[in-house]
């Protein structure tokens, strides 16, 4: 006589607790879809097989009372689960959460993102949020399920991936390029994560087609390397360029056939990068010749930020699509991206030349000083750019010599300059964005245009509309939307939260 249980009726009770959270619901209908939509969004933990997944992984839909769902791979890892070798759950975009997110844990993904635990430690990551080492540690564990240190070694095996399949960089180089302290523990933590070995992972890039680009290691440390940045779809590449283009700085910056070039300083040292839109789209490549490998890590995420790789395009095309006066403009430029910025004090000081007069003349004015205060760029041969952009503490010093213009504005640009050199101001993409708003309005000089148009590129809010730009309401006027401040103000409510995207499409109506 079989034997009776009630196992199935137990199942499905704790299945159907796990579907009554909304969030989860919402979360596990997406996984069933397999809506690729949702990659990087969050991670699906599989505890009846111990991995973990992106949300479209074409494998058999688990069971809701087997999932648990992350924010993080490293809460993932922390729960004991390793990443599926089907679907590779880190080789997409990240979280957009890190950019619209403006609380402490999104501002220290920021920064672990940058590689400051890297470069400083747990101790100089907490330093800059100004917080405890304890109490950073204890909220990022409670919101993120895991500490700053977990957090860290996820995002230096999730570098060491993307590196080992797109370049063809020895694997001890990759080891201190993505931030490890030693090969042994490069080796283990790949293998833990992934379980394969490093060597493995690259050989199955190889069997799929995936070639990896020549790298090279050069003799004092540097490097020329070939990275793939994969974007959330849909991306309006093109958009950047154009941007980028029209700003181009003389001697730092220029455009060229199919994509752009530009000099950077890195914490390592200069570097020199050119980035092109991938063919087939959907993602940016770049070439770039660095001074030292351990500048990989931050290259990478500034570059994300720059090109805006990690918008959730989808969610933001749908919501400005709602105004009728918007629709068309979403519907020819589908996948619009706020540009980011590269430095941010460079940022600054473009914003600060560039207002109230046109982009053409801010491009001359920022190319003059470049020419007089910009640092020379080592080894530049002919024919390359030869400039690295003036760094604050020379335009404290000799800017109030170079700079052309209105008493008033030449000196609030010296002042600020005097801030930044000396730390009384502090402008990074892990700032808060109200503080920083406050800040920079505190300065004599600088108003609300400036101080937004900063939040929108350099921390990438994603939620501000600068009505008082003459070429952001001559857009609106084109799209048949109020050409006055104020009016424009109250139909753009309507926009929140990603005003900063239809800011966007208005200045592509002006032009």
């Amino acid at each position: 006589m079989p034997i009776i249980t009630d196992r199935p009726q137990r199942a499905a009770a704790r299945d159907d607790a796990a579907l009554a959270d909304p969030v989860f619901a919402e979360r596990y209908r997406a996984m069933r879809a397999r809506d690729a939509r949702f990659d990087g969004q969050f991670i699906t933990g599989v505890h009846s097989t111990g991995i973990y997944c992106r949300p479209s992984c074409p494998a058999v839909s688990p069971k809701p009372s087997n999932v648990t769902f992350y924010l993080t791979a490293a809460a993932a890892h922390e729960a004991g689960l390793r990443a599926c070798k089907r679907c590779l759950p880190d080789a997409v975009p990240g979280s957009p959460e890190w950019d619209l997110r403006d609380d402490l844990a999104a501002r220290a993904m920021r920064l672990i993102a940058d590689g400051v635990v890297e470069r400083e430690g747990v101790p100089g990551l907490a330093a800059r949020l100004g917080y405890t080492t304890r109490h950073l540690t204890r909220v990022l564990s409670a919101e993120l399920g895991a500490g700053p240190l977990a957090l860290a070694r996820a995002h230096r095996a999730q570098t060491a991936r993307t590196l080992l399949l797109s370049t063809s960089m020895p694997a001890a180089d990759i080891a201190f390029a993505a931030g490890f302290g030693s090969v042994r523990q490069f080796n283990e933590t790949i293998r833990e994560v992934y379980d394969r070995t490093p060597l493995e992972l690259r050989a199955a890039a190889h069997r799929s087609g995936v070639g990896a680009p020549p790298s090279e290691v050069t003799a004092d440390g540097g490097a020329q390397v070939h990275l793939r940045l994969p974007a959330r779809e849909p991306f309006d590449a093109d958009g950047v360029f154009a941007w980028l283009a029209t700003r181009a700085v003389a001697g730092v910056e220029r455009a060229t056939e199919g994509g752009f070039e530009r000099t950077l300083r890195l914490p390592g040292g200069p570097a020199r990068l050119a980035f092109t839109n991938a063919a087939g789209g959907g993602a940016i490549e770049v070439e770039a010749r660095l001074s030292t490998l351990g500048d990989l890590t931050p290259l990478v995420a500034r570059v994300r930020r720059l090109f805006d790789l990690d918008a959730d395009a989808v969610a933001i095309d749908e919501a400005l699509a709602d105004d009728p006066a918007l629709a068309p403009a979403v519907a020819r430029v589908p996948g619009i991206r706020v540009p980011g910025c590269l430095d941010a004090h460079e940022l600054l000081f473009r914003a600060l030349i560039g207002q109230q007069i046109s982009v053409a003349a801010a491009r001359t004015a920022l190319g003059r000083l470049a020419a007089a205060l910009g640092e020379p760029m080592p080894s530049a041969t002919s024919g390359e750019l030869t400039l690295l952009f003036p760094t604050a503490a020379a335009i404290a010093e000799r800017g109030g010599e170079v700079l052309a213009g209105p008493k008033a504005r030449i000196a609030t640009i010296v002042d600020v300059a005097e801030r930044l050199t000396n730390g009384e101001l502090v402008v990074s993409a892990d700032r808060s964005r109200e503080q920083l708003t406050e800040e920079l309005l505190a300065i004599r000089g600088i108003g609300l245009w400036t101080a937004g148009y900063v939040a929108m590129r350099v921390t990438r809010a994603p939620d501000v509309l600068l009505t008082s730009d003459l070429a952001l309401r001559a857009g609106a006027l084109a799209l048949g939307l109020p050409g006055d401040a104020a009016e424009l103000a109250r139909r753009g409510a309507g926009w929140a939260p990603w005003r900063s995207y239809a800011s966007m499409h208005l200045w592509r109506a002006a032009t």
